[in-house]
């Protein structure tokens, strides 16, 4: 089955003419006469970018989500490329309303008219692996009802086979692909996959979400009505906003953009750093404005997660980083155990600096962190340093947050938004304002445990004077086996001599 589906990925990357833009890279021309010999070769009337959004959309959800990702990296790609693939963010070709009606009366056993008082069937957006209706509840809430794709799963399992045999591929041959840690890195992505492919599932991430995000002046999440949700329907609070890519709107409803941008990084640090939960697939189509000014987010289905230690480290890395503090970044990864024990840190601090110096006190626009991450690659790979798994999604989120930065506000300065968060957020962690907390967390705990106390150490007591016993009788029967084994070796004596008088 892989060998059928890789078969389809290269059959389709030659049908677009893919490879007329890989074997535009100088080194690669002298290989672009045997093109010529595939007969079903497309005339290469399209322009490249249309091509590429279009093979993207013919191979399925993990490619467009690809695309998707790339399409927020204006500073990587040509403008071409990038305006045509932002089309992936919500204009991925829907499937019938036939389908999605037959898919609703399958899940709620009823006709449609029973479930929903009125019901749109011109989708309101249409993505990778779902697609959303608007619809009226009976009691006259309006809500919105997200549908799954039918018959994704099979197609996602292949495209998965492929990557995990590629990955396995890549570690044998590449000297580097055992230290990317290749195969978790696709378990990881495969496992979010899965959780997108369980609309209860993302329903329990919207509500999760909204629940730290409640009343929030912030970002508003919908609220989920879980009566009318099931593994392949989810329904939701209709909300109404502008796209964060339509800028030219945002002006015109006279939001404050710079502040727009400023307030992207304090949520996306807030879920990072505050709940160790956040929204890993921030692309702009999944992000919306409200008349209010707010962030709006939909589309829950990939939720990162962080534990106290990652969260700890990465503040520790991020908080140095700012600080310009390249020694202490070296010694949290070797701390961590992400770069090897006998890791020389003065010459690691050194490959740091290099990286990372030239890029302070500049905007945004000046910072090109593909080029930074490249180069922080290099070093990595020089000092044995393991990429993290659980750390991939939130990778993936900072270079969406980058992209949506730059569009907002190029001229935003990414270190002096986040510095203070950050700082506030460690103050929070050590110290004595980390104290009280860490107190306040605990107190539960310790009223629950005081009362027991008295019961514990009589009981601890009790254990130390029934041994101090059992030692005292484990002597006493000791002794007394030495008194008897005497009085055996004294009677065998008497009894010896009294021998001794009779015989002689």
């Amino acid at each position: 089955m892989r060998f059928f589906r890789l078969s389809k990925i290269i059959l389709i990357a030659l049908r677009f003419g893919l490879d007329d833009i890989l074997l535009s890279h100088p080194r690669l021309r002298l290989f672009r006469p045997l093109t010529l010999l595939v007969p079903f070769r497309s005339r290469l009337k399209l322009p490249r970018a249309m091509r590429l959004r279009l093979a993207l959309e013919k191979l399925g959800p993990i490619f467009i989500k690809f695309g998707q990702m790339l399409s927020t990296r204006r500073d990587l790609l040509a403008h071409d490329f990038a305006d045509e693939l932002a089309k992936l963010q919500d204009q991925v070709p829907p499937f019938s309303s036939d389908l999605a009606i037959s898919t609703l009366e399958k899940v709620y056993q009823k006709p449609i008219s029973q479930v929903f008082l009125e019901f749109e069937k011109q989708p309101i957006a249409s993505a990778s692996v779902a697609q959303v209706h608007y619809a009226v509840l009976h009691d006259g809430t309006e809500v919105a009802v997200k549908i799954l794709r039918p018959s994704i799963a099979p197609v996602i399992a292949h495209d998965i086979s492929l990557m995990e045999t590629g990955a396995w591929l890549l570690e044998s041959i590449w000297p580097d692909g055992k230290r990317l840690k290749l195969r978790e890195v696709v378990t990881e992505f495969a496992r979010h996959l899965e959780d997108e492919l369980d609309l209860i599932r993302e329903a329990s991430n919207c509500s999760q979400l909204r629940r730290n995000f409640l009343d929030s002046p912030l970002l508003l999440v919908p609220e989920v009505y879980w009566d009318y949700c099931h593994t392949e329907v989810m329904v939701m609070q209709r909300v109404d906003g502008i796209p964060i890519s339509h800028v030219d709107e945002l002006r015109k409803r006279e939001i404050d953009i710079p502040q727009l941008a400023r307030v992207g990084v304090e949520i996306f640090f807030t879920q990072v750093f505050r709940d160790g939960y956040f929204h890993a697939d921030m692309h702009p189509g999944n992000i919306f404005v409200g008349l209010d000014g707010r962030y709006i987010a939909v589309d829950f289905g990939i939720m990162g997660t962080l534990s106290d230690e990652d969260k700890n480290y990465l503040a520790q890395n991020f908080l140095a980083f700012f600080r310009r503090d390249y020694r202490r970044v070296a010694q949290a990864h070797v701390e961590a155990g992400w770069a090897p024990r006998n890791t020389r840190v003065d010459d690691f601090e050194a490959g740091i600096r290099a990286v990372c110096e030239p890029i302070f006190d500049r905007p945004l626009k000046e910072i090109y962190f593909g080029r930074v991450l490249l180069r922080l690659f290099q070093v990595s790979r020089q000092f044995n340093v393991e990429i993290q798994p659980q750390l991939v999604l939130l990778q993936k989120t900072l270079l969406n947050i980058e992209g949506l930065g730059r569009d907002l506000d190029p001229d935003l300065d990414l270190w002096k938004t986040a510095k203070p968060f950050l700082e506030n957020w460690m103050a929070e962690q050590v110290g004595w304002r980390g104290l009280i907390s860490h107190l306040q967390k605990e107190a539960p705990n310790w009223a629950a445990m005081l009362p027991e106390f008295p019961r514990l150490i009589h009981y601890h007591l009790s254990q130390e004077r029934a041994q101090v016993l059992e030692d005292r009788l484990a002597d006493l029967v000791a002794q007394e086996r030495k008194q008897s084994k005497l009085l055996a070796l004294l009677a065998a004596l008497l009894a010896a001599l009294l021998l001794a008088q009779v015989y002689f």
